[in-house]
């Protein structure tokens, strides 16, 4: 049976300042601080600040014409989920069913971010979902169960639901993980070690 030693090494016999670097270095790094510090937390202030902007300057229902018979800013309230989904269900069920769903959305991408080794097409896309789902969660929270929308784009009279910041983000999110689904797994799995 082998005893250990107590003997600290000596002062030679640690590694160098070169070598000290390369194995900080060579540490894989988590990046959920900066996936959360430089996507999702500026986002969500993006997405209350253009509602709040809409809030205190326009009247519900109100539209301001950009690009004429393409896109306009229009104030609505959206009492379902996106695109209007559960608009007539009653206001109680509607409500319970958006905020666990939105609450129990937040928790699995926080843990997928806080999993993930390094920033990636699928981790950005978590923490833009992430991002989105907080923003509509906040006015759900504070707005009755209802959440702003005012973005309208529309072709004449052939209308795409109003929308907002935060289902952007949700769309551009679940974009760039189908995107890499398709396109980018072989390049995620080589640089993963896995493939």
């Amino acid at each position: 049976m082998q005893e250990r030693s107590s003997v600290k090494p000596l002062p030679h016999q640690l590694p160098g300042r070169g070598e000290r670097r390369e194995l900080a270095r060579g540490a894989p790094r988590k990046p959920f601080v900066l996936l959360i510090g430089a996507i999702t937390i500026p986002i969500i202030v993006l997405d209350q600040a253009t509602k709040l902007l809409v809030k205190t300057h326009m009247a519900l229902y109100q539209s301001i014409t950009l690009v004429p018979n393409y896109l306009d800013i229009t104030y609505t309230l959206n009492p379902g989920a996106a695109f209007s989904m559960l608009a007539g269900a009653p206001p109680w069920v509607r409500l319970a069913f958006l905020l666990s769903m939105a609450i129990a959305a937040i928790i699995v991408l926080l843990v997928l971010i806080a999993r993930s080794e390094r920033v990636s097409v699928n981790s950005v896309g978590f923490a833009l979902i992430l991002a989105g789902a907080t923003g509509n969660l906040i006015d759900r929270a504070t707005r009755g169960g209802r959440v702003i929308d005012f973005v309208r784009a529309h072709y004449y009279d052939l209308n795409y639901p109003v929308f907002n910041v935060a289902d952007s983000a949700i769309t551009i999110g679940v974009a760039l993980i189908v995107l890499a689904a398709f396109f980018g797994g072989d390049a995620e799995a080589k640089a993963n070690g896995s493939g």
